[in-house]
């Protein structure tokens, strides 16, 4: 088995060995001939197979440890199909500070159906035992969280879901297969937001599930199948070809990250930084919330815009983009207030990063 660096350079490479494309070829169609009747080539409607999403799907388990892909039309859609797998009446643990649309998603739809939510401190493994019981059907953890930074163990948290028959589902947008691959760590599922540090470039909308085992591949695949919120043939190139460079593009990212970590710990006007140690995210809060507009106005290498994870660093408020469907009392408890600033770290040159940072908060 060749190292994930090789995986990822050479994704889709080796597909079309007729011509020898280097590039895999996006077969952009919406349907497919049939030879003769009862013949088929292995395709017949995109949106329940195209070879160019086959081959990312295929690396995406491949890289993973999983038994199958899928790939969808974005995060959301791909943590949609996830939750098709429960019902009314089962509960769903879900770590506290997560993504705001995670969280819209389940009290605005899912709630509405009868399914339960409870969201605790995931890095606690005693609350996560205490939350547990014969009706929770899932853990579903964020980690690192979002904009928070907590950790969570993952082995601990599979170990005690197993002991009650539940999923371990692991969102593992923000450190991508390259420096965490869950299923090693006893996961069921893993979900991304593709359209971050997968694709890399600000370029594409695009989410990833990778399923363990036959039996939840099968249920995951008659879900996207039956619902068609795939990925499309283009996009699932751009996402290709993000891959090949993913392993220096974090690299990069997360040198850049720990050195404007230092920075800011150091800095007086910084009283806060939430950084774990790996990835290129960080949180940090300031004095005041005067002091936020100043910098998100002054800002000239980093941009003041939603996502995260390309080559580009952009600088976030959580508390009115990302995270602004999240109550304000649950926002007060967790910290996310109105100065707290969370930055994704690009591959510009560290000092540019670090001067502009500066130049903003003084």
């Amino acid at each position: 088995m060749f190292k994930i660096d090789t995986l990822l350079a050479q994704a889709g490479s080796r597909w079309d060995e007729r011509t020898g494309a280097v590039s895999m070829p996006i077969y952009q169609t919406a349907t497919f001939k049939h030879p003769a009747l009862g013949k088929s080539t292995g395709y017949d409607y995109t949106r329940s197979g195209n070879p160019t999403r086959q081959v990312l799907e295929e690396l995406m388990a491949k890289i993973e440890g999983g038994i199958r892909g899928f790939a969808f039309s974005s995060g959301l859609a791909a943590i949609d199909c996830i939750l098709k797998l429960f019902k009314s009446g089962d509960t769903l643990i879900f770590t506290e500070d997560l993504y705001g649309g995670t969280y819209r998603l389940m009290e605005k739809i899912y709630s509405e159906v009868g399914i339960k939510t409870v969201y605790i401190d995931t890095s606690n493994i005693e609350t996560v035992k205490a939350a547990m019981s014969e009706k929770v059907k899932a853990i579903f953890i964020e980690t690192p969280t979002n904009p928070l930074l907590k950790c969570a163990d993952i082995i601990a948290i599979s170990n005690i879901a197993k002991d009650f028959g539940a999923l371990t589902i692991v969102d593992n947008t923000f450190l991508t297969p390259y420096l965490q691959k869950p299923f090693e760590l006893g996961a069921d599922i893993t979900v991304y937001s593709a359209t971050k540090y997968l694709a890399g470039h600000n370029d594409v909308l695009a989410g990833i599930v990778v399923a363990k085992s036959n039996e939840i591949a099968e249920k995951i695949y008659f879900y996207q199948n039956a619902i068609g919120a795939v990925l499309s043939p283009f996009d699932s190139w751009l996402v290709l070809r993000g891959l090949k460079t993913l392993p220096i593009r974090l690299k990069t990212q997360q040198n850049n990250a720990k050195k404007i970590s230092k920075f800011l710990q150091s800095h007086k006007h910084v009283e806060k930084v939430y950084y774990p140690g790996i990835g290129a995210m960080i949180s940090f809060e300031v004095e005041s919330f005067s002091l936020v507009k100043q910098i998100l106005e002054r800002v000239k290498v980093f941009m003041f815009a939603e996502s995260l994870g390309g080559v580009e660093s952009l600088i976030t408020f959580p508390k009115v983009q990302t995270h602004a469907d999240i109550d304000q009392n649950i926002l007060d408890r967790l910290g996310i207030n109105d100065r707290l600033l969370r930055i994704s770290v690009g591959i510009e040159n560290v000092n540019d990063l670090i001067d502009d940072l500066k130049c903003a908060l003084d």
